[in-house]
C-alpha cells in the first residue's frame, strides 16, 4: 500500500482545467487545509497557467513531472481521457481522487482498478451525493433503516434546452452520452448503497437523450430511473423517493459540490492513511460503468 508521508499536508495536484476543474475541484483544492494543493496540468498549458494562477500554485508543463512531486492526484478530465490518465497515475504512486463516470467502457475501467490495486493506491470517485455532508447522511440513514419496497428516481437536466448557457452543454463527451452517462452515476450511486447491487434490468429510451431504467436489487426491492439532460426547464430537477416499511424516504437537498469534494479529499485521505477502501472507490465505479454499459445496449435493442 502506497502510504502518505508523514508531514501533515500531503500535495495533492489537479489534471484538468476545464468548468468542473475550475468551479470545483481547484477552489475546493486552494481552501482545503489538510493538503498542499500542489500544481496543475491540464491539456492546454495556457489554461492550466490561468487557473494554476487563480488558484495561487503553479502550472506544470509536463504530467509525469506533477505525478512525481504528489501524493496524489485529482484528475478532471472526460472519462475516456481520465481512465488513460489515472491508470498513469497510480503506476506512479499517485492516490487517485476521479471524476464519475469512471470510463466510458468496461475495459478502460477495469484497467483503472487493476492499476491501482498493483500499485496499493487508495481511490474515490466523486460522486456528488456520496460526499455532500446533507445527503451522505442520508443516504447512510436510510441503508440502516432498510425495509426499502420500491424506489422513484428522476433527474432531469436542461443542458441541452433551448436557450441554456451552461458551460457544461459545450463538453463533447456529455453530448455523445447524455443524462444515462453524466447524472446515471449520481443515481446509482445512491439506489446501491441503500438496496444493494442491480440483479436484472430493463431499459428504454425516452425523448432525445432520456433514458428509463427498472431495476431489481439483490435486497429484493425494485427501482426506477428517468434521466436526462434535454428535458425543458421547467421540468428541470433532481428527486429520488424511497417507499418501505417504514413510509416514505425523500433525497434531500445539498449545498453545492465544492462542499462535497472537499469532504472527497478527507475521504481519499482517510483510505490512504488507513488502507481501508472507501466504499465509492475505483472498484464501485467499475461497477456503475458496468450498469451504465448494460443499459445503453438494452435501451438500443429495446
Amino acid at each position: 500500500m502506497a502510504i502518505l508521508p508523514a508531514h501533515p499536508r500531503p500535495r495533492i495536484g489537479l489534471v484538468g482545467t476545464g468548468p468542473w476543474a475550475a468551479r470545483t475541484h481547484a477552489p475546493a483544492l486552494a481552501a482545503h487545509e489538510g493538503v498542499e494543493f500542489a500544481g496543475v496540468w491540464g491539456r492546454r498549458p495556457e489554461a492550466a497557467a490561468e487557473l494554476a494562477a487563480a488558484s495561487g500554485t503553479r502550472a506544470y508543463e509536463d504530467l509525469d513531472v506533477l505525478l512525481a512531486e504528489c501524493d496524489a492526484v485529482a484528475v478532471a478530465l472526460p472519462p475516456d481521457v481520465q481512465a488513460t490518465v489515472a491508470a498513469r497515475a497510480a503506476r506512479a504512486g499517485c492516490h487517485l481522487l476521479l471524476d464519475k463516470p469512471l470510463a466510458t467502457t468496461v475495459t478502460a475501467a477495469r484497467e483503472v482498478v487493476a492499476a491501482a490495486e498493483k500499485a496499493g493506491v487508495a481511490s474515490v470517485v466523486f460522486c456528488t451525493l456520496r460526499f455532500a455532508p446533507e445527503t451522505a447522511r442520508w443516504i447512510e440513514e436510510q441503508r440502516a433503516a432498510g425495509g426499502w419496497y420500491v424506489a422513484e428516481a428522476r433527474w432531469l437536466g436542461s443542458l441541452y434546452a433551448a436557450g441554456s448557457d451552461s458551460p457544461y452543454a459545450a463538453s463533447p463527451w456529455r453530448r455523445e452520452k447524455g443524462g444515462l452517462w453524466d447524472v446515471g452515476p449520481h443515481v446509482l450511486s445512491v439506489l446501491l448503497p441503500v438496496l444493494g447491487d442491480v440483479t436484472s434490468m430493463t431499459a428504454a429510451r425516452g425523448p432525445e437523450d432520456t433514458h428509463h431504467l427498472v431495476l431489481r436489487h439483490a435486497s429484493g426491492a425494485s427501482s426506477t430511473a428517468t434521466l436526462s439532460l434535454s428535458a425543458p426547464p421547467a421540468a428541470a430537477g433532481a428527486s429520488i423517493t424511497l417507499h418501505g416499511t417504514a413510509g416514505r424516504a425523500g433525497l434531500p437537498s445539498w449545498n453545492g459540490a465544492v462542499e462535497a469534494y472537499a469532504c472527497a479529499v478527507d475521504a481519499l485521505l482517510t483510505a490512504a492513511r488507513t488502507g481501508d477502501p472507501h466504499p465509492c472507490d475505483a472498484s464501485f465505479a467499475l461497477r456503475l460503468t458496468e450498469l451504465l454499459t448494460e443499459a445503453e445496449a438494452r435501451a438500443t435493442t429495446a
